[in-house]
C-alpha cells in the first residue's frame, strides 16, 4: 500500500519537474504516427495532480498514446472550445459546461460523470480545523483566496459556502481571486493570501499537504460539484479517445481519483 501511494503522489511530481526542465514541442493537430498517437486534453485545474497520475498509469496500458494535458478554468475552456480550440477531450469541474457543448452539437458523445469534487479551507499559517469557516473572522486573516466565480466552478461553490455561513458580506473586502483553483492554491501556498477555499484534490497534493492544514467543508454547505468529461466532436471515432474514456472507468483510474479525495459515481 505504501508503494502504491508513493507511486500516486511522488512520481507525478517528478514528472512535472522533468517536464519543466525539458520543454517539449507540442503538436498542433491530432496526429497518429506508426509509434504514437497524441490526444489533446483540456482539464480543470483541480485535476492537475490526479490527472498527472492518471496519465502515468494509462501509459503503462497504452504506451503508444501520448496525452498532452492543458490545465485551466472550466469556464474559459468552454469558451475556447466553442470558438474552435483543438482539443479532443474536455474534463470540466462543472458538468454543466459539457452539457452545453453537447446541446450545441460540439461533442462526439454525451458527457460522462467521472467524479464529485470537495472543498476545503486551507492555510499555511493557521489551523482551521478547530474553528472551521469561523477562521475567516480571525483578525490575522487579511486576505482570503477563492477562484474567480465568473468562470471557475470552485469559485462559484466558494461563494455559495460563504453565503451559507452568512460570512460573504463580512469577508468580501478581503477576497482575492485566482484565475482558476490552481492559481488560488498558489496564492495561499505562497502567502499572497492567509487562507484559501480550495479543492480537496489540491490540498492532498504533495505541494500543499506538507505545508499547511485544511478543514474539510461539509457538503451540506454547497450544491454538489459534479464533474464530467466529454469527447469532442473532432475526436469522433478516435480510438485513443475511446481507450482513455474506457480507462477512466477502470479500477486503477478510480483508485487514483479516490486517492485525491474525489467522490466517485457508482
Amino acid at each position: 500500500m505504501l508503494r502504491l501511494y508513493w507511486f500516486l503522489f511522488a512520481l507525478p511530481s517528478l514528472l512535472l519537474f522533468t517536464a519543466c526542465s525539458s520543454p517539449q514541442e507540442k503538436p498542433t493537430t491530432a496526429e497518429s504516427t506508426a509509434q504514437t498517437t497524441t490526444l489533446r486534453v483540456a482539464a480543470a485545474a483541480d485535476l492537475r495532480y490526479a490527472m498527472d497520475s492518471l496519465v502515468v498509469v494509462f501509459a503503462t496500458q497504452q504506451p503508444n498514446v501520448h496525452l498532452d494535458v492543458t490545465y485551466g478554468s472550466s469556464g474559459k475552456f468552454y469558451e475556447q472550445i466553442r470558438h474552435g480550440a483543438p482539443f479532443e477531450l474536455f474534463f470540466s469541474a462543472d458538468s454543466d459546461y459539457p452539457r452545453q457543448l453537447q446541446a450545441q452539437g460540439l461533442t462526439a458523445a454525451a458527457p460522462v460523470l467521472y467524479a464529485q469534487g470537495q472543498l476545503v479551507l486551507w492555510s499555511k499559517t493557521l489551523d482551521p480545523v478547530s474553528q472551521g469557516l469561523q477562521t475567516l473572522l480571525d483578525p490575522r486573516v487579511k486576505k482570503i483566496a477563492i477562484a474567480n466565480p465568473a468562470h471557475a466552478p470552485y469559485g462559484k461553490k466558494a461563494v455559495e459556502i460563504l453565503r451559507h455561513y452568512q460570512l460573504y458580506e463580512k469577508v468580501q473586502p478581503r477576497l482575492v481571486f485566482g484565475e482558476n483553483i490552481a492559481q488560488t492554491a498558489n496564492y495561499a501556498a505562497t502567502g499572497a493570501a492567509d487562507v484559501g477555499v480550495l479543492a480537496l484534490a489540491l490540498a492532498l497534493s504533495p505541494a500543499l499537504k506538507a505545508q499547511g492544514h485544511y478543514y474539510l467543508i461539509p457538503q451540506q454547505a454547497y450544491t454538489p460539484l459534479e464533474q464530467s468529461f466529454v469527447v469532442l466532436k473532432g475526436a469522433a471515432g478516435h480510438l485513443a479517445a475511446t481507450q482513455f474514456s474506457d480507462f477512466l472507468a477502470s479500477a486503477p483510474a478510480r483508485t487514483v481519483l479516490r486517492a485525491y479525495g474525489f467522490t466517485l459515481p457508482r
